[in-house]
């Protein structure tokens, strides 16, 4: 079996050893690397060496090499590791050929994603190739011609087929890219399990809807909070930016942004957690749902066997018919919402003003802060 380099490099991650794989943009990278040496010598390399931005050296094996009319194209299968990522184990092609135009220009062909709408990396109208490999491509291509006689010209066009229905898979379409997928990767390595990923592709959209002309952005963890927005406040998806676990990182982005407004809405399940001042949701960061809301309650006048109780109870909505039980729902509500406020506040330290709805369960909505308040008011 062919030794890529990567074999040697995994991660542990909740017990488990995970492998390290490979981005798209190291496949065409290589991809066109092997291209061009197969143009300009007529040779076609069994691999090819690539020297990822990470520092970690690859090779790769070149499959189904092609010279004909003038165009020489190779393909990389590309590698996700341990990484759940719909790409693992594409074709990446590259097709190169001379071109009469000075330098070397990079294109994207049939699976790569040409972009519709503003606020990307690339210009409308521009292929979905993301600046790294865009330069890995780039010094791949000099590299093999560097030892030849090249034409002052090459044209370099990215291919992946089965781009076209994988892009369904993706953040994609929700950030105007059509046609296919995006050439991915800044360190050209994929970490297993990467949060780096979902976090960039949170940034990238939260960036767009700026360039869209939103001047309030709307954030929600998931499609919860969305069916909750288009049901209560007639908010189309497009509008909303679903942020996962990731509150703060997307509250820093949207600052980032030029945002002068942020609107969060959510389930009580993670808004909860943000009257504690945790500000990524997810589980594993810190759960505290039972210890916030029982001392939200005995700050509000709730007796002890209250607070006793919700520790019993294993749900939010569990929580939350106790304290309706006990006459201390509407009190308890009225200090998460206080104590919610005020650790957005300190998050964003007066950069952005922030807004939050909090729902339950049936899209029962159970308070707004002042600000969400005045909004809700008029149009979201």
């Amino acid at each position: 079996m062919h030794k890529t380099g990567i074999e040697d490099y995994t991660v542990q991650k909740d017990g488990k050893r995970l492998r390290y794989g490979y981005t798209t943009g190291t496949c065409a990278a290589a991809a066109a690397k092997a291209a061009t040496q197969l143009l300009l010598t007529g040779a076609t390399p069994k691999t090819v060496r690539i020297d990822t931005p990470k520092g970690i050296p690859l090779n790769l094996e070149v499959l189904e090499p092609k010279l004909l009319d003038g165009t020489a194209s190779c393909a990389i299968r590309k590698s996700s590791g341990d990484d759940p990522d719909v790409t693992d184990g594409v074709l990446v092609y590259a097709a190169v050929s001379a071109a009469e135009r000075p330098g070397i220009l990079i294109d994207g062909g049939v699976g790569v994603g040409r972009v519709t709408k503003p606020g990307l990396k690339q210009a409308i109208g521009e292929a979905a190739i993301n600046p790294v490999p865009r330069e890995m491509i780039r010094r791949a291509v000099e590299e093999a011609a560097e030892e030849c006689e090249p034409p002052k010209g090459l044209s370099v066009v990215i291919s992946i087929p089965e781009g076209v229905a994988l892009a369904e898979k993706t953040f994609n379409p929700r950030l105007g890219i059509e046609g296919g997928i995006s050439i991915l990767g800044t360190s050209g390595i994929v970490e297993p399990m990467s949060e780096d990923a979902l976090v960039d592709s949170i940034v990238l959209e939260i960036r767009q809807r700026k360039a869209l002309g939103d001047t309030r952005l709307i954030l929600t963890p998931g499609n919860y909070g969305a069916d909750f927005l288009k049901e209560r406040y007639g908010v189309s998806d497009e509008r909303i930016v679903k942020c996962s676990n990731y509150i703060g990182k997307a509250l820093d982005a949207a600052i980032d942004a030029g945002f002068s407004e942020a609107l969060l809405v959510g389930h009580i399940g993670k808004f909860v957690k943000l009257s504690g001042g945790i500000m990524n949701t997810h589980s594993r960061e810190g759960d505290c749902r039972a210890e916030l809301m029982a001392s939200a309650a005995l700050l509000s006048g709730a007796d002890a066997d209250t607070a006793r109780a919700m520790f019993d109870c294993v749900t939010t909505d569990e929580m939350l018919r106790v304290l309706e039980e006990r006459g201390a729902l509407e009190n308890t509500l009225r200090m998460l919402k206080t104590r919610t406020e005020f650790a957005l506040s300190a998050r964003t330290k007066g950069q952005i003003t922030c807004g939050a709805i909090v729902f339950t369960g049936g899209n029962r909505e159970l308070y707004r802060t002042e600000t969400a308040m005045l909004w809700t008011e008029g149009t979201i």
